[in-house]
């Protein structure tokens, strides 16, 4: 009776100070929040920490630590990222590590599964983290005279993390999408002795030649949105606005992408001021080019770049990479590549399909289990894990994964087929003869063609195909009298292309400037029985852009000289992929892609940033059916790989 007495004296005696701690203060009203919240996390699988990690300079960076609770001697995986650590570890509120993780970068089912310490911190200047922000942070050098960067971030960062984490076994990876790939690019200069294997995955690597801001000199106008949102404020806050529905009528009226940014204030924005100052591929440029950079560094260590078939921000970066460390064998000894039929980062979610494309499997659930976790996990765990193929890459058409030691060359200098451009608009692996004449069309800039079909919807908008709309049906573009399109027969056996198809493009225009857009294209049959929707569907294989003014020289612009003709020759992006029995091969070529880039007024100026809206003028174009092709890597086909015309 005493104990029960005792035990409700203190019960008693608890109830009451807590109580208390609520009663009002004298003329006062009582707190309802406590000094300090407690987050009763004892059922948690994980236990989080936010932590102020210093870098060499004293800036601090914010960082959000996952640590399992059943971790010991587990290996870290971290990200840097610019789009906020704690969002990143926010998607939902659980007391499980691979509920919170359902988003971007993360891939729970390779990181939480796999028992890895998840480290994700924001780099300087971006939310939680100290310092000053630059765009992609250029390495220490000719653009960046301070002692600190990226490299020196992250090496500062595992320094911490391998002294602080009892729980891990000291191995550190790195991985990240996108700006998070540039990132885990930068780690790799320099790198810290426990960084044993890196995933830089669509990288961002050159934004001039053919990532997020440029490709080939055109300007990307609808970088524009992301810039002001990114580059404006610490937090994200401000948010891209316009007061038309359809993205280009926004463009048009604005007349160029100068005009544009500047209607929006973005001239306080530095990099738009640098974007504005250097339109060609000058040593700005060049000179943080990580491609380049990492070449001359070396790779020391094992790296597995991940890419895109239809990467619509970031497709030439993975690829660039690997071919400028390809040419080291001791850089190419650490070198891994994996390229699927994804969008930008699609490879970490659920990728049965793109658009209407079917892949008839979950090819980012395979990448992830079967390629990466195995990768990670030799790295950091266990050496007797068996790695993945040099190559890994998933051949579109025929929809089967394929393992290789390497891609063919850059170049198509051997081994390789032309496309060939013929008279009445006709596509075939021989040379027309020398007379074959030219194919005229005239591109107005009043009236551009578009990316997608009208409305366009910016990326974020609801409703916007931003994400799939490289495999949309090209067939509203080539039924418009500005985009002229070349058409081979039906082909009887399979023709499979892998590699960079290199463009051979001659023409003339009555102006002094002008874009070229090349589009391979998989015509598919009239009737597909199984998909009915398909008949017919014309598939975007590769396709880019280059500005005319840079067809000499990419650093020094000059002008066309009106009605001679020109050699435009580029590379479009990597390819693997089949054209079926059935199906029809098709060149599209046309002089605008709006208001994904930003017009050529075809009137030579010095900058087209700044143009006047009087220097926006119709041209003719007559492209040289003889002289013009597109080089692919695959064997040349036997005769009578096209189904007789009928007549």
């Amino acid at each position: 009776m005493m104990k029960k007495i005792l035990l409700l004296s203190g019960c008693f005696a608890a109830f009451s100070m807590a109580a208390m701690a609520q009663e009002a203060p004298p003329g006062g009203i009582a707190p309802d929040m406590p000094d300090k919240f407690q987050v009763v996390d004892s059922s948690f699988d994980y236990v989080r920490k936010d932590v102020m990690i210093p870098m060499r300079d004293g800036t601090k960076l914010y960082t959000v630590i996952l640590i399992p609770k059943a971790a010991h001697d587990a290996p870290i995986l971290l990200t840097r990222t610019p789009y906020s650590a704690d969002r990143m570890v926010s998607y939902a509120y659980s007391g499980h590590m691979s509920s919170i993780m359902q988003g971007y970068d993360n891939m729970p089912d390779v990181i939480a599964d796999g028992g890895y310490i998840r480290v994700i911190q924001d780099v300087r200047g971006k939310h939680g983290s100290e310092g000053s922000y630059v765009m992609a942070r250029p390495l220490r050098g000719p653009l960046n005279g301070t002692q600190v960067d990226y490299s020196t971030d992250t090496w500062d960062t595992i320094e911490w993390l391998i002294h602080n984490l009892p729980q891990s076994n000291k191995k550190v990876g790195i991985i990240g999408i996108s700006y998070d790939g540039y990132t885990a690019l930068t780690a790799l200069f320099h790198p810290h002795p426990a960084l044993k294997v890196s995933v830089p995955m669509n990288p961002m690597v050159d934004g001039w030649m053919g990532d997020d801001w440029f490709h080939n000199g055109a300007f990307r106008e609808e970088t524009l949105p992301y810039i002001y949102t990114q580059d404006a404020t610490r937090k994200s806050t401000p948010k891209w606005w316009a007061s038309e529905y359809d993205a280009y009528d926004v463009y048009l009226k604005g007349v160029s992408a100068g005009m544009v940014g500047k209607s929006r204030g973005m001239e306080q924005i530095g990099f738009f001021n640098q974007i504005l100052a250097h339109p060609a591929y000058d040593s700005y440029w060049q000179d943080q080019a990580v491609d380049k950079l990492l070449q001359k560094e070396g790779l020391k260590v094992p790296t597995m770049l991940v890419h895109s078939l239809w990467d619509q921000e970031d497709i030439y970066g993975a690829i660039a990479t690997y071919y400028a460390l390809q040419k080291s064998p001791s850089s190419a000894s650490n070198l891994y590549l994996t390229m699927g039929p994804w969008n930008h980062g699609g490879e970490a979610k659920e990728a049965g399909t793109l658009g209407d494309i079917d892949f008839h499997a979950d090819t980012g659930l395979y990448f992830r289990k079967k390629v990466l976790e195995p990768f990670l996990a030799h790295y950091l765990k266990d050496p007797s894990i068996p790695l993945p193929a040099r190559v890994t890459s998933f051949r579109t058409g025929e929809n089967v994964w394929e393992s290789s030691n390497a891609l063919p060359s850059a170049d198509c200098t051997s081994g390789c087929t032309s496309l060939h451009f013929q008279p009445e608009h006709g596509l075939a692996f021989t040379a027309p003869a020398a007379n074959a004449g030219t194919q005229q069309y005239v591109s107005d800039p009043a009236h551009p063609v578009t990316y997608i079909p009208r409305p366009v919807l910016t990326k974020g908008v609801p409703g916007s195909p931003w994400a799939k709309w490289l495999t949309m049906d090209q067939r509203n573009f080539s039924a418009r009298p500005d985009v002229l399109t070349m058409t081979s027969g039906v082909l009887t056996q399979p023709f499979t292309i892998k590699g960079q198809p290199v463009v051979h493009l001659t023409a003339s225009t009555t102006g002094t400037d002008g874009d070229f857009v090349v589009k391979l294209i998989d015509v598919y049959p009239d009737e597909v029985p199984e998909q009915r929707e398909m008949g017919g569907y014309q598939l975007m294989v590769s396709a880019d852009i280059l500005r005319g003014r840079y067809r000499k020289s990419l650093e020094h612009p000059e002008a066309i000289p009106a009605n001679t003709p020109q050699l435009y020759k580029f590379n479009l992006p990597v390819a693997d992929h089949t054209f079926l029995p059935g199906h029809r091969i098709m060149i599209q070529v046309q002089s605008s892609w709006f208001p994904l880039y930003d017009r050529n007024p075809q009137t030579y100026v010095d900058n087209i940033f700044l143009a006047p809206a009087s220097a926006y003028k119709p041209a003719q174009i007559s492209v040289d059916v003889a002289n013009s092709w597109i080089d692919v890597h695959a064997p040349t086909p036997a005769a009578g790989i096209f189904a007789p015309q009928k007549p």
